[in-house]
């Protein structure tokens, strides 16, 4: 079978595309931005790509099924064409129920922040203990070769996004996955554009634990009100709490021995066990014990996950270290809410603390998510931004933010600026040896990254000649 995608290169479809072709299917597909590292995973699994949502293309396709994500909607040139020529076509959530997940062991990890490296971890550790499960993640692990395969066991590993699963679909996506397993790590509002209130994604979420049958069991910690507020209104199978504190009466801890969490202690009852990674902040605790209460659901011992964790290499654009140049370092990161701008900060400045460092945190923005654009998190960007010594931020056109207002109420030195080339400029005059750039965008952000390490580069030869 011939299966085309409408917006392929979302990091959920992208990942839907290489279980197709693993599947057996042809695979082509379409999308009006294209960058890695989505794109070359695409290309290197021979899925063929085409830029921008040309009819013709389709037509040259000849596809026996069309699979359409939720970026496309009533208006895009080639979704008209796929329904005014009578084209087979389905969501994204609903192929891979069909396809894939029918009759497995589905594990999800659903919440606000934290999924991706969540179900990174989880499926990592299912694979060191030799269950070599099927897994789709929304981003590109480190220790896998690809964002998504289909496994070869009953068990399948699943980032559970409450985004719409498509414009005639407008459930969230996890509720198509039917997971046993699922671990709920936070809850915050997000995705201003579908959803009206926290409440509106609380009852989505009500469906999702609705789903999940009475031999089922869910991970949530101790200390998020808005999860409890979604239990309240029923819940049937078991619950498994995880805790940061030794208060309370949560069956899992975990406890940072070290100042920046890269020496952490996990402890189940009578069971402990340790994990020394690279990863940072309280943010990866938090998902490092979660999925190791996921884990033992399948039978999984803390021992081996805490091992398995021991050597997680994380995921690609979370906090990824990209470059050194002249003992500047340069970070990617996907963070693009408030809280997940504070959380990634803090641990990097943790990190920087523990390690005597010296050179400023200095964080580059680009805020592309709907959410953002609306201005709904005005209020809270100010203090998302304070362990940062500067924050380069990009003013969009298409942003409601009130960045003036916002740098009125932060001790952070808040550089708006218009072009991603006045960006650099900044940054040349400004970053030195010891600094630490962490650049956060969910998109290509046109490709400062890049940019900014060749800019380096240049001015070290300089110096050099």
């Amino acid at each position: 079978m011939h299966i085309h995608i409408l917006g392929i290169c979302g990091t959920f479809m992208g990942s839907l595309a290489v279980l197709a072709r693993q599947l057996g299917h042809e695979v082509s597909g379409c999308d009006q931005n294209v960058y890695p590292p989505m794109s070359t995973q695409l290309q290197a699994q021979g899925i063929v790509l085409h830029e921008g949502y040309d009819p013709d293309y389709i037509d040259a396709c000849k596809p026996d099924l069309v699979v359409i994500g939720n970026t496309c909607s009533r208006g895009n040139p080639a979704v008209e064409h796929v329904l005014n020529k009578g084209l087979p076509f389905t969501s994204g959530p609903d192929w891979l129920a069909r396809h894939v997940l029918q009759g497995r062991w589905v594990l999800g990890v659903a919440g606000t922040h934290g999924k991706t490296t969540t179900t990174s971890m989880l499926a990592w550790i299912l694979e060191h203990a030799g269950m070599q499960p099927g897994y789709l993640i929304g981003g590109v692990p480190k220790n896998f070769d690809v964002s998504a395969r289909l496994g070869e066991s009953d068990f399948f590993v699943i980032e559970a996004d409450e985004y719409d699963s498509a414009f005639f679909d407008k459930r969230s996506k996890f509720i198509h996955y039917m997971p046993r397993t699922l671990v709920l790590g936070n809850l915050e509002f997000d995705h201003a554009d579908i959803f009206r209130s926290l409440e509106d994604i609380q009852i989505q979420f009500h469906h999702l634990v609705k789903t999940i049958p009475s031999n089922g069991m869910i991970v949530a910690p101790d200390d998020v009100p808005a999860i409890d507020a979604v239990f309240d209104k029923g819940l049937w199978c078991s619950l498994q709490r995880f805790s940061t504190h030794k208060a309370g009466g949560s069956e899992w801890q975990v406890e940072s021995v070290s100042q920046d969490g890269s020496h952490l202690l996990l402890s189940h009852g009578d069971d402990s066990a340790e994990i020394r990674w690279s990863l940072l902040g309280e943010h990866n605790s938090r998902n490092a014990v979660a999925a190791a209460a996921a884990a033992l659901h399948v039978g999984i011992p803390l021992a081996v996950s805490c091992e398995a964790l021991s050597r997680f290499k994380g995921v690609k654009r979370r906090l990824e270290l990209i470059g050194e140049v002249g003992g500047i370092r340069v970070y990617d990161d996907f963070a693009h809410h408030p809280t997940a701008i504070l959380t990634t900060l803090q641990g990097m400045r943790a990190a920087m603390t523990a390690a005597g460092a010296t050179g400023r945190l200095i964080a580059v923005i680009e805020a592309r998510s709907n959410t953002m654009k609306m201005g709904y998190h005005q209020k809270t960007l100010a203090g998302a931004l304070s362990p940062a010594d500067m924050v380069c931020w990009y003013r969009s056109q298409a942003t409601r933010l009130d960045l003036d207002a916002i740098a009125g109420e932060t001790t952070t030195d808040l550089r708006c600026i218009d072009t991603t080339q006045g960006i650099l400029d900044v940054l040349a005059d400004e970053v030195q040896a010891g600094d630490h750039v962490v650049i956060m965008s969910n998109g290509g952000f046109e490709g400062l990254h890049q940019r900014l390490l060749a800019l380096l580069e240049s001015g070290l030869s300089r110096a050099a000649g």
